[in-house]
């Protein structure tokens, strides 16, 4: 019970932050939104007349013992209000259209840039389906909100006043008292139920992005899903997650639909009440014909965009519901900054140190603890170990995915925290274990290296890691699209790639993280040896799981638990018969 107590007080606050923060947008339009007001108030003004010049009209055909004139005048002037309404409504939507569309294409940057700062944990943990369904709801959301709290709920109200301010000024105060009541009935009947049927739509969103987590999930994964044939299993857990949704829109629907029938009763009251009492003036003497055309136009008039103003509102609470999800991924803060005096890292060459670095993803599970170890610049230092022994969180940290807990990483004398990251990231380029590439040409993803680079750079970026001859071998060569994650490429050629596109990028620092541990032994030579040919005079990181790889390296460290237990070159570790001797023993027996 607290926490429904909780959410609901907590809920206003949510939704004037929403709007509050698309105010700044609003602002950079200025002039746009002035001039769609402008016209705003002119179409409504317009609007209201209407119903005055028709008075008129009947008045002036209503006229006994008289020949009849037809009032051309007034016609025209009908005719031409009611043109003028439309015509400014359509310039009011064609000015504010840029205002619309641009906070769509600044609020979608800023999540997606905000995406990309955001730590490699909350990308480890986030549900991409989801998210990217609450992100497109969210979007959608400011176009629906911008466009009907402005030119909606604002000119509604505005000729709600205009119309009780004119029955007040010409006939019985009862009539400006009916229709105020009767707005004040329907509005307040209207929000209320609204607020108290939001929790459904939430559910609904809820519900449908985890539904929608669970198909992205398994699509992503349709070969695990075809090797164990488990296709029921994926569709019975969708279904549930569906069957879920279905009770939620069920709830949410017949709610909409007692509060639609709710404010037609009210507004068929109020019509009614006002009606009579024109009719009652007519017959009575005390109104004209014509007062009794005026008094039903004004209410057909008010009463339909009234009605149009529930459907309004209930949709901008719900697309404030929609975008709650979208904002809320813009309030996560980044875990990794920059400094506000971080300087930028420039230098050709980069010696690497690690200083008693201790480190874990989590408080209670250690990964590293007290590492030092150095890489001059130019020389390769190479690290082996058993699954689990930290090895790959090194290339992490380098990289400063993650902060260290305690100790430094410096690069050439700077500690990490203290560089930009985006000068730090320049710097380094990987070649990883399970490459991914994008679902793109084998062009795009070589140049995504360095995507201001020239046609010529990215063809001899391919030549250096041996790849070229394969992509002219296909038939439509460097535009040959390599598929999601680069599953039309084997293992060989999608490292190939990403040999090429870090040559193009050209770093001082490499990192190869296992890169070939996935590759048959013939494979696995061949790229061993560009390998070895782009790391030459280059500061380099070498993750390595078959020992043969690296017998060259000009350090090598063994690592197990987290921390570093021997250290030497090949000959010296061999020397030593300890862990590397018998991990050297093993590979050796099992080729």
């Amino acid at each position: 019970m607290r926490s429904t107590v909780e959410k609901k007080s907590n809920k206003p606050r949510k939704d004037w932050q929403t709007l509050s923060t698309l105010l700044p947008y609003l602002m950079q339009y200025k002039f746009r939104v002035f001039a769609a007001l402008s016209l705003l108030i002119a179409a409504k003004l317009a609007n209201v007349s209407v119903p005055l010049v028709l008075k008129d009209i009947v008045d002036h055909l209503d006229v006994q013992n008289q020949p009849l004139v037809l009032p051309l005048t007034l016609i025209l002037a009908y005719g031409a209000l009611r043109l003028s309404s439309a015509v400014f409504g359509e310039m009011r939507d064609a000015v504010f259209a840029k205002v619309t569309q641009g906070a769509i294409r600044r609020v979608a940057l800023q999540v997606f840039e905000h995406l990309h700062r955001l730590s490699l944990r909350f990308h480890l943990e986030r549900q991409t389906g989801g998210m990217s369904r609450d992100i497109d709801r969210g979007t959608k959301g400011i176009a629906f909100l911008l466009n009907f709290m402005l030119f909606n709920i604002l000119p509604t109200l505005v000729e709600i006043a205009l119309v009780a301010v004119i029955l007040l000024k010409k006939y019985d105060w009862w009539f400006a008292a009916v229709t105020f009541a009767t707005v004040a009935v329907y509005i307040a009947f209207t929000l209320g139920v609204t607020e108290w049927r939001m929790r459904y739509r939430r559910e609904m969103n809820t519900l449908d992005s985890n539904a929608n987590t669970r198909a992205i999930d398994s699509l992503i994964n349709y070969e695990t899903v075809k090797y164990f044939g488990n296709e029921r299993w994926e569709a019975e857990r969708y279904d549930a997650s569906m069957q879920q949704w279905e009770g939620a829109a069920v709830r949410n629907q017949v709610s909409l639909s007692f509060l639609n029938a709710g404010q037609a009763i009210i507004i068929a009251v109020g019509v009614t009440l006002l009606v009579g009492m024109a009719a009652d003036g007519v017959v009575k003497g005390t109104m004209t014909l014509g007062d009794l055309v005026l008094v039903n136009a004004f209410l057909l008039q008010l009463y339909a965009p009234l009605n149009f103003l529930g459907f309004v509102y209930r949709e901008i609470k719900n697309s404030l519901a929609d975008m709650e999800k979208m904002f809320g991924l813009m309030s996560k803060g980044a875990e990794i900054k920059d400094k506000p005096n971080a300087q930028a890292l420039q230098t050709p060459s980069a010696a690497i140190t690690f200083s008693h670095v201790d480190f874990g993803y989590e408080q209670n599970r250690q990964i590293l603890q007290d590492i030092s170890f150095s890489i001059p610049a130019g020389k390769t230092v190479a690290v082996v170990g058993a699954s689990g022994a930290g090895k790959s969180t090194l290339s992490r940290l380098l990289y400063r995915f993650y902060d260290v807990n305690s100790g430094a990483i410096e690069i050439n004398g700077v500690d990490l925290r203290d560089l930009t990251q985006s000068s730090l990231r320049a710097h380094i380029g990987i070649v990883p274990q399970d490459t991914v590439l994008f679902n793109d040409t084998i062009y795009y993803n070589i140049a995504y290296g360095k995507p201001t680079a020239s046609r010529d750079e990215v063809i001899e970026a391919a030549k250096s890691a041996h790849i070229y001859d394969f992509i002219m071998s296909l038939p439509e060569g460097f535009e040959t699209t390599v598929g999601e994650r680069g599953l039309k490429l084997s293992g060989g050629e999608k490292q190939r790639v990403a040999i090429a596109r870090t040559v193009l990028k050209n770093p001082p620092i490499l990192i190869f993280d296992e890169a070939t541990s996935a590759l048959d032994s013939h494979t696995e030579k061949a790229i061993q040896a560009e390998l070895k040919a782009i790391s030459l005079n280059r500061t380099t990181l070498v993750v390595a799981h078959r020992l043969s790889t690296i017998s060259d390296a000009d350090e090598i460290l063994v690592m197990r638990d987290g921390c570093i237990v021997e250290r030497g070159n090949h000959r010296q570790l061999l020397a030593l018969d300890g862990v590397y001797a018998q991990m050297w023993a093993l590979q050796l027996s099992s080729e």
